[in-house]
């Protein structure tokens, strides 16, 4: 899981600029947006350089302890 959505909300970014800057289709942001496809480390560093935080910022680390 990845906290890019929760990062473009903080930011106030929209997932259409991402992809432009991105050099990526729409459907490809939405998808690393929603869980549903994780992007390459490659593109996780490009996404957080964007963005203007750390590629660990963007990774959720957190354990559940359920």
């Amino acid at each position: 899981m990845n906290r890019i959505k929760e990062v473009l909300e903080i930011k106030g970014i929209k997932q259409i600029w991402l992809a432009e800057q991105l050099g990526k289709s729409y459907n490809m942001v939405n998808s690393y947006v929603q869980n549903r496809r994780q992007p390459s480390i490659e593109d996780l560093f490009k996404i957080a350089k964007i963005l203007g935080v750390e590629a660990s910022e963007l990774i959720n680390n957190s354990k559940s302890n359920d």
